[in-house]
């Protein structure tokens, strides 16, 4: 019975008393083909109907009724009802043992469905290839690797590793258990993979951060004649999104053209966060606008390819306008649109964010808090930070993480290390980042000894081995406190091979105390390593400006227009009436530019008569093309 057929039914069987219409009375057999189209379609309240005429009509219950009863109930969600009928039932077939366990995993509870396997075998019962796959699934969820490979065990005895479903399963076990070599194993071993497998394999190399692999995948899947679906495709959209690969979606990208997939929502929006992700927001919203029915996912890949692509207007217009055509945000979409908020300093937008926060339930999820904190800390408004994390009543690693990170960028080192003291103190274990957010704060705050400390806790104590941002943090300590030779030093003793943004950091330092000797040294170092990044270019000639030395200004000047690289220009913006209004330097396209720059004339002569005098020392002033 089709979802149709079963409306149909209810609407003429249902709405009227059983008794008025004895030509139609209904059997088992009606019932139970009923419960299945309920089942099919998770409509618990229709289900709930059917089951209350079944009482009423005195029907005698057998194994078959009571199945699909349960069935019923499991597939739409209320574990706590069928476990009743379960728990009551005369006689439990394998299908009614199997309806119990999956609706255990389904509901994110598979430790209980893990108890039912185990009292499934001591009644007797034998399990087939869909117990196998509930059980696999329950040790996936959990991460539960040493049950998973006792399962496995019991599988390859009882004959189930032949079946597809059942290899498919595992190899999703092992993945989500970081075991990928394994998983790859068993993927090599299969025989007659089909496509189920494929995409357990891709998503799998996808989760543990496999991109490469899953493009040689893709390619040897099309080899071996096999049809890609829309999953195999959005795990390859995610490979390209998280790597950057933006040749490889565009790739992809064809391959959906000219197949079936152009109009799959599923794909559209997989393909939509492919191109935001790898900074490409014109194709993005392209893509965004043609879409018949845009969900969550698109929604929220298009915010937040605006926030980090330098368009805060327009998350938060898109913010807006997705709550307008009732699609209400999630927790991704406020931690998407709050660094819009921090871009525009508008933290009056933010507050309205954090409103929404309050209305939807939002505030128990860290995730949120945290990037809730984070806008308050970044607008300048710390205390309202701390209040926020105060109130908490769970507060995560990354919680404490950001508020200390608040902390550092305001100055207050002491203070953001009082915090650090105090996570550990309430028994949460830092990680890599926490030592990022101290070390920086430690730097801002000129904490030198403090911050040799804490790094040496990271190695000694909780043996942690630092990483490039750790050494970045490092050489800001030195460097801003002016110890330079000693940063320098002390990048030439790092065992990993410097970046370009631990190159920057002393080439900052250098300009802080204006050492052109050493900053024409990193400098140099720099324009090797990254030769299109004007803000070192910038950096050098504010050295040079410092010391009076206009020829190196006009030599990096030169050099920035031979190599093609062009500083941007300057953007601010200002909140009047909650409206955002946006200044580029020399743009006079604002409708009251007139008025504004004969405004700034007026302060610019009252700062000259009280003695003001303007520094162009840190100015690379723009050339005519």
């Amino acid at each position: 019975m089709t979802p149709c057929t079963l409306h149909c039914w209810m609407h003429v069987a249902l709405r009227r008393p059983w008794q008025k219409q004895a030509e139609v009375q209904p059997d088992k057999f009606t019932f139970t083909s009923v419960l299945k189209a309920c089942a099919s379609i998770s409509d618990l309240e229709m289900g709930r109907e059917i089951h209350n005429h079944i009482i009423r009509s005195g029907i005698e219950a057998d194994d078959y009724l009571d199945s699909s009863l349960l069935i019923m109930y499991a597939k739409s969600g209320n574990v706590e009802i069928a476990r009743h009928l379960f728990d009551r039932m005369p006689r439990r077939n394998l299908i009614s043992w199997n309806a119990m366990i999956a609706s255990y995993v389904r509901s994110r509870h598979g430790d209980e469905g893990l108890k039912l396997f185990s009292q499934m075998q001591l009644a007797g019962e034998k399990p087939d290839s869909v117990t196998v796959v509930s059980v696999v699934r329950a040790c996936s969820d959990f991460a539960a690797l040493r049950l998973g490979k006792e399962i496995h065990g019991y599988i390859v005895k009882t004959g189930f590793e032949s079946d597809r479903f059942v290899g498919s399963s595992l190899i999703d076990m092992y993945n989500k258990c970081e075991k990928v070599t394994c998983a790859r194993h068993l993927f090599d071993k299969m025989p007659g993979r089909d496509v189920v497998s494929w995409n357990a394999m891709m998503a799998g190399y996808v989760n543990n951060l496999h991109f490469n692999e899953v493009f040689e995948l893709f390619s040897q899947m099309q080899v071996a004649g096999l049809k890609p679906d829309s999953f195999t495709i959005v795990s390859v959209l995610q490979a390209c999104s998280h790597s950057g690969s933006m040749g490889n979606g565009k790739g992809i990208h064809g391959h959906i053209i000219k197949s079936d997939f152009a109009s799959n929502g599923f794909v559209g929006s997989a393909l939509v966060k492919m191109y935001a992700k790898c900074g490409n927001v014109e194709v993005a919203r392209q893509l965004f606008d043609q879409m018949f029915q845009r969900d969550m996912i698109s929604w929220n890949a298009m915010i937040a390819a605006n926030a980090e692509n330098d368009h805060p207007n327009e998350a938060l217009r898109l913010f807006s306008q997705m709550q307008l055509v009732g699609i209400m945000p999630d927790s991704i979409t406020i931690a998407s649109v709050l660094p819009a908020c921090v871009s525009l300093g508008t933290v009056e937008q933010g507050k309205e964010i954090h409103g929404y926060i309050i209305k939807s339930g939002l505030e128990s999820d860290a995730f949120v808090m945290s990037a809730l904190i984070d806008m308050y800390c970044k607008c300048g408004t710390v205390d309202t930070g701390q209040r926020v994390f105060d109130k908490m009543s769970i507060r995560d690693v990354v919680v404490w993480n950001t508020i200390i990170a608040g902390y550092g960028m305001h100055g207050h080192g002491t203070h953001a290390l009082k915090l650090f003291y105090q996570m550990q103190q309430e028994g949460l274990k830092p990680v890599h980042v926490t030592f990022i957010s101290v070390l920086s704060a430690c730097s801002h705050a000129g904490l030198v000894d403090e911050g040799w400390k804490c790094f040496d806790q990271m190695t000694r104590v909780y043996h942690i081995k630092p990483e490039l941002e750790h050494y970045s943090c490092m050489v800001d300590l030195l460097g801003r406190a002016g110890h330079l030779d000693k940063a320098h030093e002390f990048i030439k003793m790092m065992p990993l091979e410097p970046d370009a943004g631990v190159w920057g950091t002393l080439l900052g330092a250098c300009r802080i105390h204006g050492n052109i000797e050493l900053g024409e040294h990193v400098a140099e170092r720099l324009f090797e390593l990254d030769p299109e990044t004007p803000g070192y270019y910038v950096l050098l000639s504010n050295i040079y400006a410092i010391n009076n030395k206009w020829d190196g200004v006009a030599k990096v000047r030169k050099l920035m227009k031979n190599r093609g690289v062009k500083k941007k220009r300057g953007i601010s913006w200002i909140t009047i009436k909650n409206r955002v209004h946006e200044f580029i330097a020399g743009d006079r396209s604002h409708p009251h530019s007139e008025k504004i720059y004969a405004v700034l004339e007026i302060l610019s002569g009252q700062m000259k008569d009280i003695g003001y005098v303007l520094d162009k020392n840190f100015v690379l002033e723009e050339e005519d093309d």
